[in-house]
């Protein structure tokens, strides 16, 4: 069974940086990346990349936020920069490996930006 264990999330200031960090237990092919839940809020798709590098960001973190992976240490990241209160929620991480596979999701970490 594939786990996903997620690190990084904490506490930080507006403007302030983060890296989120996401081990697989398997070797990643496919899709792998981020989503996020904000109190209140339906989970969205914060950022993605393919086994071959092609990344994908949502508008509201394009240009803030990078996603890299690294295929030796079967681990994703995720380097947040210039935070803003909005960013405040959940994030999970995800790995999908063949399009008609299931999705395995991470247990979650919390990033908090206070103003």
């Amino acid at each position: 069974q594939v786990q996903l264990v997620e690190s990084g999330g904490g506490s930080v200031q507006f403007g302030g940086s983060l890296r989120l960090s996401c081990a697989a237990s398997t070797r990643i092919v496919g899709l792998m990346g981020w989503h996020r839940r904000a109190p209140g809020k339906e989970r969205e798709l914060v950022a993605r990349i393919a086994s071959g590098g092609r990344a994908n960001y949502a508008d509201a973190v394009k240009g803030r936020f990078t996603i890299s992976v690294d295929n030796a240490k079967s681990t994703v990241y995720l380097q947040m920069d210039n935070l803003k209160p909005e960013d405040t929620a959940v994030y999970y991480c995800f790995l999908q490996q063949d399009p008609f596979d299931r999705i395995h999701w991470g247990q979650g970490t919390q990033v908090t930006v206070s103003s």
